[in-house]
């Protein structure tokens, strides 16, 4: 049983368990002495996103690690992926992100890279835990000038606006676009407008003032709202919307119409295709994305994969069998050829090539796929139940599912970070899936009364 990480590192209310100085402390020496033990050099990178409590578990963090003998480079504000790439260019043996993402700011998180840019795997996570809880690790302590020392990269920003601008076509620009941004006062603020000012690009700016307490907030991928009301008003080419992190990308086309990860997926695996550079031609994305972009898929002679829901895991197929593009339907998506993990300042860069290369607006290049009616739904519970054993509860989806037949699907996830369960219905029909949606809800909230 796990008992800090979930599906995405440790996340939580700031200051309460398990989000406090002194678990934060903990990991730390946790993660150095994984690095000590396995790996030579001995340096961790820790970057953070704009949130007020992420000076507190930065400095939390970096005593941890400098009390086990490892040095500590400092980054500041950067971009999940930004951070990922940092620990692969300057050859450090971790990368620790202070972000919980597209979260509140009263919220905050741990995720951790190795030291080639991807994601703890499920048992190194385990192995932290482990020492954390069994305090192996209380007798080990550097003394004297064993202890680590802390640094700040000052052009952390700099080499990444570098890279992201290096994985656009060098035989293009983005002089004649008119572009959108909205940074949702997180971690991007600082590198985003210039990366796409610099390549030519007139950026109308949004979310870029964070005052420690504004990120996500009215803002962002979590509310792209804001964003296509400001492209019909001055009249821009494209929205792009990024969530707290940068990981995260909502877009929406000239006409202010939002455009989800599952088509950009499509326009993207499309050109991919037609540059044979999609990997044995085939698309990961979660169970979570729409029947439609299966459809695409094999119009276009390809096919999609499907993997449970977290990027972590779209990343830990592409690996296993060799696949070079996926991503989610919430608008992480990973260029496995690029960077190691969802990248939404990249994302961006690559649909706006496809433009520029096609000579085409996303609204018509967005009529690749079609999607089916889906209605997502969520049940909060006073608990933790496992679905499975909810009474009547199998039944009614078999019910259901047979009723919808091959035009359509259900999918009941538990939350991976809070008690909640996930309904989601997709069919042919919308009053009808909605009606089914509603049926399998009123089940759950049944057994959780009692």
């Amino acid at each position: 049983m796990r008992k800090l990480f979930g599906t995405d590192g440790i996340r939580g209310v700031a200051n309460i368990y398990p989000m406090t100085i002194e678990i934060a402390m903990q990991v730390g020496r946790a993660i150095a002495f994984v690095v000590k033990d396995k790996v030579k050099g001995h340096r961790i990178v820790i970057g953070k996103d704009t949130r007020q409590s992420c000076y507190m578990l930065e400095n939390a963090l970096a005593a941890g690690i400098c009390s086990m003998g490892v040095d500590v480079l400092l980054v500041g504000p950067l971009p999940t992926p930004g951070i990922a790439f940092i620990t692969t260019s300057m050859r450090a043996d971790a990368g620790v992100v202070i972000s919980a993402s597209h979260n509140p700011f009263q919220d905050n998180g741990i995720k951790i890279f190795s030291s080639n840019g991807f994601k703890l795997p499920d048992d190194v996570e385990l192995d932290i835990e482990d020492l954390i809880f069994s305090q192996k690790m209380a007798a080990l302590r550097p003394v004297a000038d064993e202890v680590g020392k802390a640094t700040r990269i000052e052009d952390a920003k700099g080499r990444y606006i570098v890279f992201l601008k290096n994985t656009f076509p060098k035989q293009y620009t983005l002089d004649g676009f008119h572009v959108v941004l909205d940074c949702a006062h997180g971690a991007t603020y600082g590198v985003a407008p210039y990366v796409f000012q610099e390549l030519g690009a007139k950026v109308t700016k949004l979310g870029i003032e964070p005052d420690g307490r504004n990120i996500n907030k009215d803002c962002g991928a979590l509310h792209p709202e804001v964003m296509a009301q400001k492209v019909k008003d001055v009249g821009a080419d494209i929205g792009l919307a990024l969530d707290g992190d940068g990981d995260r990308l909502i877009v929406c086309d000239e006409h202010g119409k939002i455009v989800d990860g599952d088509h950009i997926m499509a326009i993207c695996a499309e050109e991919l295709m037609r540059q044979r550079r999609l990997k044995k031609k085939t698309l990961v994305a979660t169970v979570m994305s729409n029947i439609g972009l299966g459809l695409a898929m094999e119009r276009m002679g390809g096919t999609l994969v499907r993997t449970a829901v977290g990027d972590r895991y779209v990343v830990e197929c592409m690996r296993r069998k060799g696949y070079s593009f996926g991503g989610e339907q919430s608008g992480h998506l990973v260029f496995l050829d690029h960077i190691t993990t969802g990248d939404g300042i990249l994302a961006g860069l690559q649909l706006l090539a496809i433009m520029k290369k096609r000579k085409k607006p996303l609204s018509e290049l967005a009529t690749i796929m079609e999607s089916f009616p889906q209605v997502l739904k969520n049940v909060r519970m006073s608990s933790k139940i496992p679905v499975d054993t909810i009474p009547d509860f199998p039944e009614t989806v078999k019910k259901l599912e047979q009723k919808l037949g091959k035009g359509g699907r259900i999918l009941v996830r538990p939350s991976g970070t809070e008690p909640v369960i996930r309904v989601m219905v997709e069919g042919q029909d919308q009053e009808e899936i909605t009606a089914m949606a509603d049926e399998l809800c009123d089940v759950i909230r049944k057994a959780d009364r009692g």
